[in-house]
């Protein structure tokens, strides 16, 4: 799965990116407001990351800024199986990017592919201190659930406060305009 946004590539990870994914992740103020990412991130937890199996329907992509020059990682998404089985998106965004509205761009980019795959009922959480996810996850149409875990971060060594999000109406909307040449098509959606 490849997407093309405005301004960013999306595309999965190779052997080669090893390196620049270990840099653009391996810092702490980003491990730390992941939970599934080790609390050092080297080259070797890059490849070991990058070999991993995943179901082809759920979305695992690095984000590329689309330059005239070589492009740059400025970050990743994708959807992975939560504990209790449900579809759930993460993203992270390497600090030289945080503010330029790469993580929106990106998780709606890995959305829409989600959902032509047939993907729904999308979950999101966020650490309670990282409000910056919370806004993304609000300008994607995602509702907070009232719902608060405990998940643990390994960059942390501890266990901290998520909130967690669920697709709302307009997050279930397609926003491909080659949709709505099948609106007839798709199932209504409920409220």
């Amino acid at each position: 799965m490849f997407a093309r946004t405005p301004r960013l590539l999306l595309r999965p990870g190779w052997m080669e990116d090893a390196p620049a994914l270990a840099e653009a992740i391996g810092e702490q103020a980003i491990l730390r407001n992941l939970t599934r990412a080790p609390a050092l991130y080297g080259v070797d937890d890059a490849r070991a990351f990058l070999s991993l199996p995943h179901d082809s329907r759920l979305p695992r992509l690095l984000a590329f800024s689309r330059t005239r020059g070589a492009p740059r990682l400025v970050g990743g998404c994708g959807l992975h199986l939560a504990e209790d089985g449900a579809p759930e998106i993460g993203y992270w965004i390497a600090r030289p990017y945080w503010g330029l509205g790469f993580a929106t761009e990106a998780a709606s980019a890995v959305l829409n592919m989600a959902r032509a795959a047939g993907v729904n009922g999308i979950a999101a959480a966020y650490f309670a201190d990282n409000p910056a996810s919370g806004n993304v996850l609000r300008k994607l149409g995602f509702r907070y659930t009232g719902r608060v875990e405990q998940r643990y971060s390994p960059a942390r060594g501890t266990t901290a406060e998520c909130l967690v999000f669920e697709e709302g109406v307009a997050g279930r909307m397609m926003t491909d305009p080659a949709m709505d040449l099948y609106e007839d098509a798709m199932p209504a959606l409920a409220a």
